[in-house]
């Protein structure tokens, strides 16, 4: 399901985010929330610099107070009002700016696996959403964190998804799904672009070599591009752009050509039959298979592995003519 087609009906207030994360903070100081990576926090007096560190890029809301962190050297202080995102493995100073006990400092924080990012953005992206080259409005200097003002559809975003972690089959069913919304609404923000950027340096690898290593080790196995796209968590539409952006051929061509190659490789060792080899590289048609050799060598497998022998005789010089 999109996240954009959710039925959403309720409207939630600052207020609201105050009472949910209240009542997820049974103690002052950080308070594990029942997701992974989701932190909540409070405290009842301001505090002083502390070191911290984060390991995936992080979503920081504060429903209450001030804080402010430094990122190499650059403050930033942020709000009810506003938004923090920071890059991972980021080590970094921040101070609670005002609290007390009866306007408590409360606000949460929640670790995005940059794979979710890259998924959701590939439905708005298409061509552009890749993990290994950035669009050219991306290039310069890194960023490692960045402040957006809280709107209210990510402010409706992150009431559902702590609303649905409270109840066991709402956190299986619904949570992954207001999880994206939240993505979502982040990458329909202002800076959706540093968003993918700070995505794209959390991913270390190219998706298109992940895919070719798949595709090589799982030749004789159903190849779709769904299945592709999914192993590298785009939409089957992105994934088929990027692709063709890298090898120059649809995810479709480039296999066939590779089950062909090898069939042909199988076919000269002279070890299998035709059925054998049709069945080795991923046909459940050995008739197909015959056909698709024939169009792209100009014979049948069998006849083309004839010819090749009587060359190879005669350039032994033990063919007889």
């Amino acid at each position: 399901m999109n996240p954009g087609s959710l039925p959403h009906d309720e409207v939630y207030t600052a207020g609201d985010l105050v009472a949910a994360i209240r009542a997820r903070c049974p103690k002052v100081g950080a308070n594990s929330g029942a997701w992974p990576g989701l932190t909540f926090y409070h405290y009842l007096t301001p505090a002083e610099p502390t070191w911290e560190e984060v390991r995936s890029l992080s979503l920081c809301i504060i429903a209450q107070g001030r804080k402010r962190v430094v990122v190499d050297g650059a403050p930033y202080c942020y709000d009810p009002f506003n938004y923090l995102v920071l890059s991972n493995s980021q080590n970094f100073t921040a101070q609670v700016l005002e609290a007390s006990p009866a306007m408590p400092y409360l606000s949460l924080v929640l670790q995005i696996d940059p794979v979710l990012v890259r998924r959701v953005s590939s439905d708005l992206l298409e061509r552009r959403t890749t993990t290994f080259s950035r669009p050219a409005a991306l290039q310069g200097p890194d960023r490692k964190a960045f402040i957006t003002p809280l709107d209210s559809t990510l402010m409706a975003a992150t009431m559902r998804f702590l609303q649905a972690t409270d109840d066991g089959a709402d956190r299986r069913v619904l949570a992954p799904l207001y999880l994206q919304e939240i993505v979502y609404r982040i990458l329909q923000a202002e800076q959706f672009a540093r968003l993918l950027q700070v995505a794209a340096q959390e991913s270390e690898r190219n998706p298109i070599s992940d895919v070719l290593a798949y595709v090589h080790a799982n030749l004789a196995e159903p190849l779709t591009v769904s299945d592709m796209a999914e192993k590298v968590s785009l939409s089957p539409s992105a994934f088929s752009h990027l692709f063709r952006d890298v090898t120059g051929k649809s995810p479709y061509q480039f296999v066939k050509e590779l089950r062909l190659n090898r069939a042909r490789e199988l076919l000269l060792a002279d070890r299998l039959s035709v059925t054998q080899i049709s069945r080795a590289v991923g046909y459940g048609s050995t008739s197909h298979f015959i056909r698709e050799f024939r169009d792209r060598f100009g014979s049948t497998p069998r006849a083309y592995c004839n010819l090749h022998t009587i060359g190879e005789q005669f350039a032994r010089g033990t063919a007889t003519p």
